[in-house]
């Protein structure tokens, strides 16, 4: 009980450490922006992490979830006139939820490679009906998304800029990575962790491998669905950009760069490559050729991500205390 209670106050200093981030560097506006747009795409990011990490699949088509949940926003909230944010966020969660159970059903039969190249397929297909299909906006895209309104009778919860809507999107992030660790702690995330590791094992034990992949999938899919949601509100503007490789290679490496099923990883490598991005840029073009070659290093050199690496110095300097 001690070790738990320390455990739970770790995590809310460091919470209110993140929530208060933006203020104690200043409350500029860039600040504000950047803080915000990290839990967006670390949000999006932990929608494939589970994908990743604890199914052992790559999924390449998880930023069709991700433009799914903005365009359901755009959509309700221009043409259909839906003013309130929870209306849009439900309808973004089962549009996302039923593009799942379709690919899934689909591609989950299948294995590595082949489910890695129909899932990118699949990408690419939504990328092309973005661009020209005139009831998405087509190449100009959905412009005029209302601010972000969260409203209830007797409260009124808007957001007008990142300063005011930090507070959404850091509760967003928060819920997040609290329903990814509970999924960890759950059946779900143990058999998915067997059928990753030992698929005939799990076989065994009454596990169905493709039952638990839909599962998992219909899992992973709002959540990124619902860091498409916030962007939409954040950016006032949708359009078949989400599906650029740029935001699938940035998700890869946020599950990857510090190490996967690392809890805080994801957040934190988004925040590494954001942060960089936003006050360190060498330019657009530049920025997205170290963000690829960081991916390709981490592949190539340290598998274990950034927390596989620090590992070796770890017991090397402990044994360099010991001797002394």
């Amino acid at each position: 009980m001690e070790t738990r209670g320390r455990h739970y106050m770790a995590v809310g200093l460091t919470g209110l450490a993140v929530l208060c981030g933006p203020w104690m560097l200043g409350s500029g506006v860039s600040v504000y922006s950047a803080a915000v747009l990290i839990a967006i795409f670390a949000i999006m990011a932990y929608g494939l992490d589970v994908i990743v990490s604890d199914l052992g699949e790559v999924s390449l088509a998880h930023t069709v979830f991700f433009a799914a949940g903005s365009y359901t926003t755009a959509l309700l909230s221009t043409r259909g006139g839906v003013g309130s944010a929870w209306v849009t966020l439900l309808a973004a969660v089962l549009v996302a939820i039923c593009m799942a159970a379709l690919i899934g059903f689909v591609t989950l039969r299948l294995r590595e490679f082949v489910f890695s190249l129909v899932t990118y397929a699949l990408a690419v297909v939504a990328m092309t009906i973005a661009a020209n299909w005139s009831f998405l906006g087509g190449s100009d895209g959905i412009r005029g998304i209302p601010m972000l309104d969260l409203s209830i009778p007797g409260l009124t919860l808007t957001a007008r800029n990142d300063r005011e809507l930090w507070p959404y999107a850091f509760t967003l992030l928060a819920l997040t990575i609290y329903l990814i660790d509970r999924f960890r702690h759950s059946a779900l995330g143990a058999a998915a962790i067997m059928v990753h590791l030992n698929p005939r094992l799990a076989t065994m034990s009454g596990i169905d491998p493709a039952k638990v992949r839909l599962q998992v999938f219909l899992f992973s899919a709002p959540v990124s669905a619902a860091a498409g949601w916030l962007y939409a509100y954040q950016r006032a503007y949708v359009s078949a950009d989400l599906l650029e490789n740029y935001f699938l290679i940035l998700m890869l490496t946020a599950v990857v760069l510090i190490g996967r099923r690392q809890l805080l990883g994801p957040l934190a490598a988004t925040a590494l490559v954001l942060i960089q991005e936003k006050f360190f840029s060498l330019g657009g073009n530049v920025d997205k050729m170290i963000l690829g070659s960081v991916l390709v290093a981490i592949l190539a050199f340290f598998p274990q991500g950034l927390a596989g690496l620090a590992r070796p110095l770890a017991r090397m300097w402990t044994r360099r205390d010991a001797r002394n």
